[in-house]
């Protein structure tokens, strides 16, 4: 069940999403953005927090940086993803930097087959 915060981080989210008009945030229970077939961040459900996915060596330093671990999502490691920190949400520009490195390394991933027609 989405915490105290869901609906103000959603907000957040889909604020983030409109400055680039390519994207939308999807997903009727769990919202995330992908490009080219790969997902490349999700607002996790259970605790309000927004995942971006970085390459491993950018995921390692941000780690180390802000003192984050790996994702877990539905019990599994969600590799290559890191948690937005409460001071990093709370910054405006902090937030859009993040998320233009995170569309920039989503660019790089090799497309996948949508299944939809």
């Amino acid at each position: 069940m989405p915490g105290p915060d869901y609906d103000q981080m959603l907000e957040t989210y889909q604020a983030l999403v409109t400055d680039y008009p390519d994207l939308r945030v999807k997903g009727a229970a769990n919202k995330y953005t992908s490009m080219n077939g790969n997902m490349f961040s999700f607002l996790n459900k259970d605790d309000a927090t927004l995942c971006f996915r970085y390459s491993e060596a950018d995921k390692k330093a941000y780690n180390e940086t802000n003192g984050t671990g790996d994702v877990i999502s539905y019990g599994a490691v969600m590799r290559g993803y890191v948690v937005m920190t409460p001071a990093i949400v709370t910054d405006d520009a902090k937030l859009r930097d993040h998320f233009a490195r995170c569309i920039e390394h989503a660019k790089t991933l090799k497309p996948k087959p949508t299944k939809k027609t």
